[in-house]
């Protein structure tokens, strides 16, 4: 089985987009398993489900090994996917149905039920878009006058992830400026205001890095590789450097290596907040979010 191509097909009246998310951190937790995600989005009529439940059916018929997994705002559609699944002994994972019920219980109310209807602007929306568009500005440190104004700052060799780390906490609601340490130059004496509980290093293995700069120098057509930027001896010499420098600053220091975005960007702000109760604050939460501690 291990060696075979599983499906899973992703059934839903809108893009289907949260199943496809959800079904790939499934995914991961089967290692040396092979599975093709199928996504059948936009199904707004029987018509439709009866054509995408036949192709499964074939599939499944054929010999395929697949699963279905659906989020659909409509009682019927859901109760025609499970009796089409339970009469082809097919497993399926109904991800809208009990969310609707627990809710509907909970406050007393029956869902609307309507297919495709607008998500709509959550209350962090705009703080989430001004947070994205804070960390692009302030990339590399760009701007070292408003450092003080972010709620994180990560700081780190050069290809150490601060970039994308910062973006994607900004996703989450977060103004996170990212300051490279380069040795032999002093970081930025505005990096001196910034609350040091505000502060992360980031570190990164030496061959990984290596292997990073490499493509990258590859990329350029080779440039970087007379001043050490891609030389494995250097790169060590620059970690401990860099090491030095945020031992200096105070700061914890998170290995990204190996690390997804979601996991590293949970590990700064559980460390921040942290640091920031020890210091007798806290880190600012953004809109729509509920803080769970003290």
């Amino acid at each position: 089985m291990a060696e075979s191509v599983l499906e899973m097909h992703i059934i839903a009246d809108s893009t289907g987009e949260t199943a496809v998310r959800l079904a790939r951190a499934a995914r991961s937790q089967f290692e040396g398993v092979h599975w093709h995600i199928v996504r059948h989005p936009m199904i707004g009529s029987v018509s439709d489900m009866v054509t995408v439940l036949e192709e499964i059916g074939a599939r499944s018929r054929a010999g395929q090994w697949v699963c279905v997994v659906h989020t659909l705002a409509l009682r019927d559609m859901r109760q025609m996917v499970h009796d089409a699944c339970e009469e082809l002994g097919i497993q399926q994972v109904d991800l809208m149905g009990p969310m609707l019920e627990a809710m509907s219980v909970a406050s007393g109310l029956d869902a609307d039920e309507v297919p495709r209807r607008p998500v709509g602007v959550e209350a962090d929306y705009f703080t989430r878009i001004s947070a994205m568009e804070f960390a692009v500005r302030n990339d590399d440190g760009a701007i070292p006058d408003r450092l003080t104004e972010a709620d994180l700052c990560l700081v780190g060799v050069s290809r150490s992830g601060k970039t994308p780390l910062s973006i994607y906490l900004g996703y989450l609601g977060y103004k996170t400026v990212n300051v490279p340490l380069v040795p032999g130059i002093a970081p930025p004496k505005e990096l001196e205001a910034v609350d040091r509980w505000r502060i992360v290093g980031l570190t990164i293995d030496a061959e990984r890095l290596l292997a990073i700069r490499g493509r990258r120098v590859r990329g350029l057509g080779g440039f970087g590789t007379q001043d050490g930027y891609a030389d494995l001896v250097k790169i060590y010499d620059e970690l401990d450097e860099v090491g030095r420098i945020q031992r200096r600053l105070g700061c914890p220091v998170i290995d990204t290596t190996g690390l997804a975005l979601e996991e590293a960007a949970t590990r700064v702000v559980d460390v921040v907040e942290e640091r920031a109760r020890t210091a007798g604050t806290h880190l600012r939460r953004p809109a729509g979010q509920l803080r769970t501690r003290p």
